[in-house]
């Protein structure tokens, strides 16, 4: 499927018909988010998957009881991370690790680095919850290209997952992805014009 036709097609389903997407489908998926863009390559998120009907009934109590969390196949929690250090460090291995020259590694660690400490704590939650909206985009449009649907959600109690999934403190809830296949209809899209969204 050809990436227009995702972006076209692609809805935030409602309701799905609980048949499970083959795991090897899932394992796809993520290495389409695994490829979103990143900026200096931090990679500030981590996504905690849910498959455990009892689990999802339960995080149904805190996600507005919105029935996509029950009757997904799989639900993607993606979660920001705020431990800079943690990252920058993450970074540094990785790059030594697909034998990136040592300056340059060290050029892209420092900045990266310095990028982190010139910002507040709160700044640093903001720009890694940017960066994993990043990520979700892939999720997204990359369900719909697999074959099957996708709804992005905001309407939950981070603090609620965070204690039924065990999610560690250094990690934020930020937006969930349930994906199964769709079992409602796409209403027709409705996008202001092209003029109206430049200025």
């Amino acid at each position: 499927m050809q990436l227009a036709d995702c972006v076209m097609q692609r809805y935030a389903t409602k309701k799905f018909d609980k048949k499970k997407i083959p795991e090897k489908k899932v394992e796809e998926l993520i290495d389409l988010v695994r490829f979103a863009p990143s900026a200096l390559n931090l990679q500030p998120w981590k996504i905690k998957i849910v498959t455990d009907q009892k689990t999802k009934e339960e995080l149904l109590k805190v996600s507005n009881n919105q029935e996509q969390v029950t009757t997904c196949s799989h639900l993607l929690v993606f979660c920001a991370a705020s431990d800079y250090d943690s990252l920058v460090k993450r970074l540094g291995a990785l790059m030594k690790k697909n034998h990136v020259p040592d300056d340059i590694t060290g050029r892209v660690t420092g900045m990266a680095a310095m990028f982190a400490k010139s910002m507040t704590d709160e700044q640093r939650a903001a720009w890694s919850q940017a960066q994993t909206y990043l990520a979700l985009g892939n999720a997204l449009n990359g369900a719909k290209s697999l074959g099957f649907d996708s709804c992005p959600m905001g309407g939950f109690d981070p603090k609620g997952y965070s204690r039924i999934l065990n999610i560690p403190a250094h990690l934020t809830p930020v937006m969930l992805c349930p994906i199964g296949y769709a079992a409602d209809k796409p209403a027709p899209k409705i996008r202001y014009k092209r003029e109206e969204i430049l200025f």
